[in-house]
């Protein structure tokens, strides 16, 4: 098995057109191919955001902070020999 590392831009028609030479020829041969979007910056909308979810949400519990309330006491349980 042989490894190749490649990085290649999928054209506007959302296709990703390989040119891989091997050096043989007449043979079968099997690929596998994994792909990651080298941009490193996502916008909230790729994410599945709506536009301005964060920008109209920001701050919105300032003036009625959360507070948790008392989860209690625990039971005791006996100790596990």
């Amino acid at each position: 098995m042989q490894s190749i590392k490649l990085k290649k831009r999928v054209g506007e028609d959302g296709i990703l057109h390989l040119d891989i030479p091997l050096g043989m020829k007449d043979k079968e041969v099997e690929v596998m191919v994994i792909y990651q979007s080298v941009e490193t910056t996502q916008i909230p909308e790729d994410l599945g955001y709506p536009p301005g979810f964060f920008e109209q949400t920001y701050g919105s519990c300032q003036d009625d902070p959360i507070v948790i309330d008392s989860e209690g006491d625990f039971e005791q349980r006996e100790e596990i020999v």
